[in-house]
């Protein structure tokens, strides 16, 4: 999943010291909880290395899993599958029963949320409210990092619709066409529905036009900016920064900063 992920290439990997590229196959259903694993033990050993540790990407999740000290309740994939195949109207009512609380914090009109939260409930009887009155659950509502860091956001506000197209512009230059069909056959549960991998799998499959992949993508994109921006403007840790040409200035002066205020321990 090269192109479509905007991954560095080995030049650029060469100078920086990346991580968490190529840690999974396409084909792995890699938790949040595998990343959040895999990513503290990076940071935790970079730290020893390096006065900063930046982390950069765009799933709010993910991002959070890193540097918030939330956690994950166990799962089940055949206890998941028998829930599924439950009406969801049969969940919602076993959910307020365990926990009259829970509408409040559960969607009980989205079935991933009411799924989950049933899953938790049969595997460790523990309700939504009583996970959300953990000491750990607090710590994350008030976005109280498990790191000391400091966090900075560019907005490219009314530029990012264009900056979007001209990007998909430059992926199918670019080959990615030819890799969503190289891969897509091998591509796991969540990589099968990335944003642009979904639309094009599609097209190759004969479902729509490439003209039709494209404006998908291009509207799915630009639906991801738009939550992405929502998520992100919530976190009163991020100092934000439009997109100028004097950007790298910006975020040098940004970092820098991060350098002033932190200083990483083992």
């Amino acid at each position: 999943m090269d192109i479509g992920t905007a991954k560095p290439d080995a030049e650029i990997r060469a100078w920086v010291d990346y991580r968490m590229v190529d840690i999974c196959d396409a084909s792995d259903d890699f938790t949040v909880h595998d990343f959040q694993r895999v990513a503290r033990r990076h940071i935790e050993e970079l730290a020893t290395q390096y006065r900063r540790v930046i982390v950069a990407g765009g799933s709010g999740l993910h991002y959070r899993a890193i540097v918030d000290p939330l956690t994950f309740a166990p799962t089940d994939a055949g206890l998941r599958a028998g829930i599924e195949e439950e009406s969801l109207e049969t969940l919602v009512e076993e959910l307020l029963e365990a926990d009259a609380g829970a509408g409040d914090l559960v969607d009980t009109a989205n079935p991933r949320r009411v799924i989950r939260a049933v899953e938790i409930l049969r595997l460790s009887g523990e309700t939504p409210t009583a996970r959300a009155n953990k000491p750990e659950a607090a710590r994350v509502r008030s976005y109280e990092p498990l790191y000391p860091m400091t966090g900075f956001g560019i907005d490219s506000l009314d530029a990012s619709a264009q900056r979007v197209a001209s990007r998909l512009e430059w992926m199918i230059e670019a080959g990615f066409i030819d890799e969503v069909e190289t891969i897509a056959p091998s591509l796991g549960t969540s990589a099968s529905q990335a944003v642009g991998y979904r639309e094009f799998s599609s097209m190759l499959a004969g479902r729509i036009s490439r003209d039709q992949a494209i404006a998908d993508t291009i509207r799915a994109t630009n639906g991801l900016v738009k939550r992405q921006r929502t998520f992100f403007r919530k976190d009163p840790r991020i100092q934000w920064m439009p997109w100028h040409n004097d950007r790298a200035e910006r975020i040098e002066r940004a970092v820098d900063h991060i350098g002033e205020k932190m200083q990483w321990t083992s």
